[in-house]
């Protein structure tokens, strides 16, 4: 992962300790971010619940450093098997 979005990581992390956090910079700016996260946190939930754990998280840097995301989340399960191949 990028260093300058380690923060990120570390975030997620804090409240999805299990998280396999991958970032992408969207546009070169380093504020429009493609976050994707595979976490069984996310087993039996939809997928609204899922991006409001993670949208929680990110709140305080939404609000500074990061103007807009993308997410993508998956269970471990979910990840491997739109991942095969």
């Amino acid at each position: 992962m990028n260093s300058d979005f380690e923060f990120v990581e570390k975030i997620i992390k804090s409240g999805i300790p299990d998280a396999m956090v991958m970032v992408e910079d969207m546009t070169g700016t380093k504020d429009h971010l493609a976050i994707t996260v595979v976490s069984d946190a996310f087993e039996g939930k939809m997928l609204f619940q899922q991006h409001q754990m993670l949208m929680n998280l990110l709140k305080d840097e939404l609000k500074t450093r990061i103007h807009a995301v993308k997410l993508e989340t998956f269970t471990k399960a979910k990840y491997d098997l739109a991942n095969k191949g």
